[in-house]
């Protein structure tokens, strides 16, 4: 596999490990064919994102055991699907997002410029 890159063109950094995420669960936002969804942006998630979620049907909080998920909470990292963020965007939920671990294929869905205007650095404590 070569090298990912994020949305800034540096080389694509981990997005989380514990939680453990990315498609292909090994805590990078990368992407490929097999992703249908697009699971590219690196989000530190909140507790508005994480009921708006829920409510549209996709409850990432709750603990799933049988599938070695521990739910998210608020301030944990996670990759998530770029048509997703861009929904919460539109709702006035986007997570905060971590342009150093999100792919550059989310700009295929999200413009650089709302992806910006939800970033926090790395080693930032996210807003809100």
């Amino acid at each position: 596999m070569e090298p990912s890159v994020n949305v800034l063109g540096g080389p694509l950094q981990p997005c989380s490990m514990d939680p453990l995420t990315g498609f292909y669960r090994y805590g990078c936002c990368n992407t490929g064919p097999q992703d249908q969804g697009s699971h590219t942006v690196c989000v530190i998630v909140t507790a508005e994102f994480l009921a708006l979620s829920k409510y549209l049907g996709n409850d990432l909080s709750t603990p799933r055991p049988e599938f070695r998920f521990a739910g998210l909470k608020p301030g944990d990292r996670w990759c998530l699907c770029a048509a997703r963020f861009l929904q919460a965007a539109q709702e006035f939920a986007a997570p905060n997002v971590v342009l150093e671990a999100t792919h550059a294929g989310a700009t295929r869905i999200i413009p650089l410029e709302l992806l910006r205007a939800h970033a926090v650095n790395s080693g930032e404590t996210p807003r809100r």
